[in-house]
């Protein structure tokens, strides 16, 4: 049964609310007042005119209040060789499918759970992520029952999987998964977020991560969106960065109905670096929706950004991708481009890259293309013998794999190329 806007966000609201006590339940509370007080975003919200949800309010979501009890040869398939891994089933931490072996000193990596007693957490778990302003963070920071939390003091070589499993269930449920990253000053290591779920999963995920960074620090942080046909997917990152620290993002979605990433990277401190690329793979009537702000708040940094959209069939892609320099942030160094390859006539590719700039002493570019496969290159590829099919397939993994190869670990980035080949080859 199709629902109203309204409606869909009145059954959401319904879930029952997380046991809490002291700053945590303070926190929910005001969450939950903000989310009364927004409701779902509509096309009349500029960030979200380009987003049509309609394809949302067709299911009564239901916050999960039992969570299934997998098997590692359930999701097996899933794992990233060679890393720390943290699963989380229904947005509840599977300590049992998780293998924590490799944590070493110098690292925590733990349930929220286990940690709400932490000063660290309580400093910063609902401090960054905006819930007064957005109604999905505000419904997340409510009603989430875990999360991870990661704690970084010195260089960690072995990256870290945060590997959320959503699975199939009667009813459509709504998942909160939620995250807390802190590096210490001149820590640095590399996370993935991987979000993924059993086959025929009809779902809500509503994510939330909150990254510090302190001086010095780095951080390899990619995010990869893989998630069932029948999903529907909106995250919220927020990103802090003191002086000296370098935070490099490469955002991949391939799955969901409809997702919407929304990534806000603020420099707070001098010489920051930000390196954001992204990459959305869609067909069908696939909606990707990714919104991104970097905000030069201070001098002299810098950040670099690569968007990449392909849609095929009548998939639709969007990405708006703002640039703020404020008055005080003299020799901001900043460059975005945006650029996208339509594979069909009825496929749709919005870009929108913007600049905000309040000093002089600057140094900013952005631009931004559409267009189609190289009607010479595939001439020349299928001139040497291939196939029309197969011309187009390499053209479009060229393409993507400037954004993939980004990936500071091997054995994800070879997976992702099969993974791309093989979706090509069913395009």
């Amino acid at each position: 049964m199709s629902l109203t806007q309204a409606q869909c966000f009145e059954q959401l609201l319904l879930g029952k609310p997380v046991k809490s006590n002291g700053w945590l339940a303070n926190i929910r509370r005001e969450a939950r007042g903000s989310a009364e007080a927004l409701n779902f975003p509509s096309s009349a919200h500029d960030d979200w005119r380009f987003t049509d949800l309609s394809a949302l309010f067709q299911h009564q979501f239901k916050p999960v209040d039992t969570f299934a009890k997998l098997s590692l040869s359930d999701i097996e398939k899933h794992f990233i060789a060679d890393t720390i891994r943290m699963v989380f089933v229904d947005g509840c931490y599977a300590a049992a499918l998780s293998d924590l072996s490799k944590v070493g000193a110098g690292l925590t990596v733990k349930s929220l759970l286990e940690c709400f007693g932490d000063a660290q957490v309580e400093a910063h778990l609902g401090q960054h992520a905006p819930y007064q302003q957005d109604a999905f963070a505000a419904l997340n920071t409510h009603f989430f029952e875990d999360g991870a939390w990661i704690h970084v003091a010195k260089e960690v070589v072995t990256p870290i999987q945060l590997l959320h499993v959503a699975t199939k269930r009667d009813t459509p449920s709504a998942i909160y998964p939620r995250s807390l990253i802190v590096l210490e000053a001149n820590s640095s290591a590399v996370l993935i977020q991987d979000y993924v779920a059993l086959e025929g999963a009809v779902y809500l995920t509503d994510a939330v991560t909150e990254i510090v960074l302190q001086q010095d620090a780095q951080l390899q942080h990619i995010h990869l969106q893989r998630e069932e046909k029948s999903a529907f997917h909106v995250g919220l990152c927020d990103v802090k960065l003191a002086k000296g620290s370098v935070y490099t993002s490469t955002s991949l979605a391939f799955g969901a109905r409809l997702s919407r990433y929304n990534l806000h990277v603020t420099q707070q401190g001098e010489g920051v670096e930000m390196h954001l690329n992204g990459l959305a793979l869609i067909a069908g009537r696939q909606i990707a929706d990714t919104h991104t702000l970097i905000d030069h708040a201070a001098p002299r940094g810098k950040s670099v950004q690569l968007h990449k959209c392909i849609a095929d069939d009548a998939a639709q892609a969007v990405f708006s991708g703002k640039i703020m320099v404020h008055k005080h942030a003299a020799g901001t160094d900043s460059a975005q481009s945006s650029r996208n390859l339509l594979l069909s006539g009825k496929a749709r590719i919005d870009t929108q890259p913007q600049l905000e700039i309040f000093n002089d002493d600057v140094s900013c570019k952005h631009g931004a293309t559409v267009g189609q496969i190289d009607l010479d290159a595939l001439f020349f590829l299928t001139s040497r013998g291939l196939t029309e099919a197969d011309a187009r397939n390499l053209l479009t993994h060229a393409f993507a794999a400037e954004i993939i190869e980004k990936i500071p670990v091997p054995a994800l980035v070879a997976a992702l190329s099969k993974t791309l080949f093989e979706r090509e080859a069913k395009l």
